[in-house]
């Protein structure tokens, strides 16, 4: 690394629970990247899109459970809405 490199990179402290950073480690690793490699990529992902490169909510967990699944095409399946109503006895 070259002088002019090394003066102008920035190092960046932060906290996480371990149980948390063992999983992105171990989905990083899956990738072939490090965390170093990766939080890199978010910062980047940030200032292209001046966003969050995903979109935070306060949905409850039931219902982010419940998009997730339709969006993967899981879980109970009705061709009515009479059915639909009959399974959850409306």
């Amino acid at each position: 690394m070259s002088t002019a490199t090394a003066s102008a990179e920035a190092r960046i402290s932060f906290r996480t629970d371990a149980e948390t950073k063992k999983a992105a480690t171990e989905v990083f690793n899956i990738l072939g990247i490090d965390m170093s490699t990766a939080l890199n990529m978010f910062l980047r992902q940030t200032v292209r899109d001046q966003a969050l490169p995903f979109n935070p909510s306060v949905d409850s967990t039931v219902n982010v459970e419940a998009r997730r699944q339709a969006a993967a095409r899981e879980g109970r399946r009705f061709r009515t809405t009479d059915e639909l109503r009959a399974a959850y006895g409306d």
